[in-house]
């Protein structure tokens, strides 16, 4: 049996991208209620920071956005492009 490759970090920064947009809410914004910088935030969405946010981050980000957690991991169809 095979494991598909999966870049979740690829979709975990799409995901944070699409609710935040979805909430019409700023990078900005989102950084002022995670209390995490804005440059960072802008980092994760645009793949400039290592994959190592951390759980907490995540928890964070999900709670800001008003979204389960788990929603950040949820690979869709719009997903899909972003995973090959």
């Amino acid at each position: 049996m095979e494991i598909e490759y999966v870049d979740i970090y690829k979709i975990i920064r799409h995901n944070i991208k699409k609710y935040r947009k979805e909430k019409g809410m700023t990078q900005a914004k989102l950084a002022e209620l995670t209390d995490l910088s804005h440059d960072y935030i802008r980092q994760i969405e645009s793949d400039k920071v290592a994959n190592t946010f951390s759980v907490q981050t995540l928890y964070d980000i999900s709670q800001a956005l008003g979204v389960d957690i788990g929603l950040l991991f949820q690979k869709d169809d719009v997903n899909n492009s972003i995973t090959n």
